[in-house]
């Protein structure tokens, strides 16, 4: 697929001048990066940025570009401008041809060597796969309801039948299993269900039973398990931002079922579409704890300690009350209940 870039990408606008607190680079910064096929929006924005997420100052770009950014490829030159006074990057002029003039850039790479926000291969599994399943009527849900020759369990290259698929408009399907429930560590309300990967399927006959044949397999499928539209692929190129409004969650669940996470891991939080959550917002993730004291003689006393800051979440994938979000950045253990706001 070819994408004409222009020779600089993005120019100077005054709408981005309302920053609340100047740019910060890091020490020594270098005056140029070439990116290399590896690199993610994040770590470009970490070799010049002391505050990653603040990507979209430093290009100054409006809202419509953070959503829909020019894609940068292996190849390209990102430029550190200061002589404004202000840090700001610009993609540099190529030279070509033989008159030695700057000329746009035709890019012919595959859109797979698109540089991603984060790391694809970390985030990928949870991209394709379903991760939760959100309150819905029982009646809605779609769901196996028979076997060819009553087989019992279904594997790649199986078919069987489903209800609740009335036409041939979604073709790829997701089969999985309700999970464990996903709650508010504050409140204890359900918020969600985790959904448990099974595989996938592709729609052969439309109908009330519908016919679908097991395309992937990754572990045995039975009748009562259910079915949602496979999500269509995409790249991950959302710029990292701060959320417009103020945003306040807790960590709910660390994929793996484990209590402690770290730097890398993925996070389930109690926000998600609904409280004005997006792919690329960063939060900042806090810490609040009680110092339990037992002397001598037996006492126990209770000191709360100030919360501290101690992370930060990059947010991949949005559902209307959870989201997903992986720790780039940790300087301590990750714990069920932590708080996610803005940094």
């Amino acid at each position: 697929m070819v994408r004409i870039i222009s020779a600089l990408i993005l120019a100077v606008t005054a709408a981005c001048a309302s920053a609340a607190e100047p740019l910060t680079l890091v020490d020594n910064p270098p005056d140029r990066h070439i990116v290399v096929k590896g690199d993610t929006l994040w770590d470009i924005s970490g070799k010049f940025l002391k505050q990653p997420w603040r990507w979209p100052e430093i290009w100054q770009m409006n809202k419509e570009e953070i959503k829909n950014p020019h894609w940068i490829y292996p190849g390209d030159i990102i430029l550190l401008d200061v002589s404004s006074g202000s840090p700001r990057l610009k993609m540099a002029k190529r030279v070509t041809g033989q008159s030695g003039k700057a000329q746009p850039t035709a890019h012919s790479t595959p859109i797979e060597q698109v540089i991603p926000s984060i790391p694809s291969n970390v985030i990928e599994p949870f991209i394709s796969q379903p991760l939760i399943v959100e309150n819905q009527p029982k009646e809605a849900a779609v769901r196996i309801v028979a076997a060819q020759e009553d087989r019992m369990l279904l594997g790649t290259g199986d078919s069987f039948y489903a209800s609740g698929i009335p036409d041939a408009s979604v073709e790829k399907w997701n089969v999985f299993r309700k999970g464990e429930p996903l709650k508010d560590p504050e409140t204890g309300a359900i918020v969600a269900y985790e959904a448990f990967f099974l595989g996938n399927a592709r729609l052969t006959k439309p109908g009330e039973p519908a016919s679908l044949r097991v395309t992937l397999s990754k572990q045995e499928m039975a009748r009562g398990d259910e079915l949602i539209p496979a999500p269509l692929p995409e790249i991950m190129s959302y710029v990292p931002h701060r959320p417009d409004r103020e945003v306040t969650a807790r960590i709910m669940s660390i994929y793996g079922g484990v209590q402690e996470g770290g730097a890398s891991s993925v996070v389930s939080l109690t926000r998600g579409k609904k409280d004005g959550l997006e792919v690329g917002h960063v939060l900042a993730l806090f810490r609040k704890r009680v110092s339990v004291n037992i002397d001598d003689n037996g006492v126990k006393t209770e000191t709360p300690v100030p919360e501290e800051r101690y992370g930060l979440a990059f947010v991949f994938r949005v559902f209307d009350n959870v989201a997903y979000a992986l720790v780039v950045d940790s300087s301590k253990s990750v714990i069920i209940g932590d708080a996610a706001r803005n940094p």
